[in-house]
């Protein structure tokens, strides 16, 4: 990778990052959305009905309408990665950050955002809902007790993964808000240095105009 003499906390350095991080996450999204997706479609095509189900209307409702949300939010993040990560993977190959302006990742941040959202979070929600009704349809008609376990097995699991999902994210904001004021403190360093070595050439001019006065 080419710095072009850059340093560590240039604004072209820094977007630079953004767009490795953005690379990042929109290749786990994608990947993530495609893998979660497919075993939505496959449970709702492999279930097998029986035609005189005791399984309630209502559970058959939640069933359908749980895969469609989870088949069409995975399907949105998986867009949104497939159509902004070729631009960015095309900078990113390029390995100069000069180029890096050529990238459309602060432009469309939100979208990164979003389909980082979908995938992960709002995604991996909803699959976890979709086995829990999915167990209640496959085993109302021959143990309730089966479908009861499911779910009691869920609860603990969903519970951890709300627990580590709010504190990832309120690491991730503190560690940002920890980063932001060290670059802060390092600009403030930075024009306090500038500033003092101003302060010496001018004081430096004065004394030799009077030196020749």
């Amino acid at each position: 990778m080419s710095q072009a003499g850059d340093g560590l906390h240039t604004p072209s350095y820094l977007s630079w990052r953004k767009l490795q991080l953005s690379r990042a996450k929109l290749k786990a999204s994608s990947k993530t959305s495609a893998l979660l997706s497919g075993f939505a479609m496959v449970a709702m095509v492999e279930v097998q009905l029986n035609t005189g189900t005791n399984v309630p209307t209502e559970m058959l409702v939640a069933f359908a309408v749980c895969t469609t949300l989870l088949v069409a939010v995975h399907m949105l993040a998986l867009m949104i990665s497939t159509c902004i990560l070729p631009n960015i993977e095309a900078v990113c190959n390029l390995h100069s950050i000069s180029l890096v302006h050529e990238s459309p990742h602060e432009r469309l941040h939100w979208y990164i955002e979003v389909a980082w959202a979908f995938s992960t979070l709002l995604g991996l929600l909803l699959f976890l809902l979709e086995i829990a009704i999915l167990c209640w349809v496959k085993f109302y008609d021959f143990s309730k007790v089966a479908a009861w376990s499911a779910c009691i097995v869920l609860i603990p699991v969903l519970i951890i993964f709300l627990t580590f999902a709010i504190h990832f994210y309120r690491s991730l904001v503190a560690h940002k808000y920890e980063v932001t004021i060290s670059g802060i403190r390092e600009l403030e360093l930075l024009k306090e240095q500038i500033e003092s070595t101003d302060n010496e050439g001018r004081n430096c001019v004065i004394q030799s105009a009077t030196h020749i006065v």
